[in-house]
């Protein structure tokens, strides 16, 4: 049986020559371009900058305001997110994967494109070392039923899914290491916003196995080669510049002020 052909985007393209958006941005603009028909499914795991990526729920939310000046003041900017949820933290110690894909009509394969991914970083974490499951951990940080934790106790990684015509960008962030840092700003975001969450269960890869960054994406990448026809691809100028122009669609200003939701938008 013919295994199922997606593009691998590996690039270390700096994003923030988009500003600190520009990595969210670089993921718009891929479910963008394969939603067109103008590029095929593709997967890019990225080195992201230091961010909160919060929802258009929680835009809407009371302490929203006070959530962004918090992250500003631990050093993250705050940006829209693609997918829903709740406040996700991003850094140079996470990676970000995105996945685009055709998909007409898109509603009809939600489940099993979570299970793509989420069984996909399970298998790359268990090829690392570490006893990971999917599933979630009572009291994590945005809560999802496809998040990847280990041994039933912390959470790993958090999955989530953004829809239009006929496309579907299934994407969310691994944190390998650094979680003092995500559980710091998480806290007074949190707060901020009167949501009720276990710091205790944030953890990071690193903290099960010695690895590094470059070791979970290479182990990220080989768990998709093991059911997936891979073909290596770089961003090219028409995405970058379609990047470019919608970051300021994903970007917040440190009073809590955004521009029209993305969600929204096509």
């Amino acid at each position: 049986m013919a295994r199922p052909p997606l593009r691998l985007c590996l690039d270390d393209v700096d994003p923030t020559r988009a500003g600190p958006a520009g990595d969210t941005a670089v993921s718009r603009a891929l479910l963008q371009r394969v939603d067109a028909g103008e590029l095929p499914a593709t997967l890019r795991l990225s080195r992201p900058p230091r961010v909160v990526a919060f929802s258009a729920r929680d835009a809407r939310s009371p302490g929203f305001a006070e959530a962004v000046a918090a992250a500003h003041d631990h050093g993250f900017a705050a940006v829209l997110r693609l997918a829903g949820g709740r406040p996700a933290v991003f850094t140079p110690a996470t990676i970000a994967f995105a996945l685009a894909e055709p998909a007409d009509p898109p509603a009809t394969g939600i489940t099993p494109r979570f299970r793509v991914m989420a069984e996909a970083l399970r298998d790359a974490f268990v090829a690392l070392g570490v006893d990971a499951r999917v599933g979630a951990v009572p009291g994590e940080y945005c809560p999802g039923d496809w998040s990847v934790n280990a041994r039933g106790a912390v959470k790993l990684a958090g999955v989530g899914q953004r829809l239009l015509r006929r496309g579907a960008h299934t994407g969310g962030v691994v944190v390998v290491d650094d979680a003092p840092a995500v559980v710091a700003v998480l806290a007074d975001v949190h707060d901020a916003m009167g949501l009720a969450w276990d710091p205790a269960v944030t953890g990071a890869v690193a903290d099960e196995v010695s690895v590094t960054w470059e070791e979970v994406r290479a182990a990220i990448a080989a768990a998709f080669a093991a059911t997936h026809d891979l073909a290596p691809w770089s961003l090219d100028p028409a995405t970058l510049a379609l990047a470019r122009a919608l970051a300021v669609e994903h970007l917040v200003d440190p009073l809590g002020v955004t521009t029209p939701s993305p969600a929204a938008r096509p």
